[in-house]
């Protein structure tokens, strides 16, 4: 490893996996700085394949390379789930994702969880007998 790439910044990525896309977010360390930005709609062309793995994989790459780019070497990874009264575990292309977060060539340095969870909740919606199709 080089002396420049021992001294690169350090960043966030926020990846956000529902089941309906993944969305990658790489901000600085305060989180207030947005870097660069990605998400499974934008890599591929129909609606189905948001939240594939591969366009997680895809979207990733694209978020990691436009960081390096900007001297973010190094983040720490957040992942996130809909949470509150939707699923608490992280769609598809979470996984993918941080793969290729490393594959791209950023150095991940710690994984966490930070779905948002409920102590009491609110009720959620459809009614007693749930969403009449």
């Amino acid at each position: 490893m080089s002396s420049a790439q021992k001294k690169g910044r350090w960043g966030i990525a926020h990846i956000y996996a529902s089941y309906n896309n993944t969305l990658i977010l790489i901000t600085d360390l305060t989180g207030a700085e947005t870097i660069a930005k990605a998400s499974g709609g934008m890599v591929v062309r129909a609606d189905r394949d948001k939240p594939s793995p591969w366009a997680a994989m895809q979207a990733a790459m694209k978020a990691a390379k436009e960081a390096l780019a900007k001297g973010i070497v190094r983040v720490h990874v957040k992942v996130r789930a809909p949470g509150g009264y939707g699923p608490k575990n992280p769609g598809p292309g979470a996984a993918p994702a941080i793969r290729a977060l490393v594959r791209a060539g950023l150095m991940v340095d710690r994984i966490e969880d930070v779905t948002p969870l409920p102590t009491d909740t609110i009720r959620k919606p459809g009614g007693r007998r749930g969403r009449r199709v």
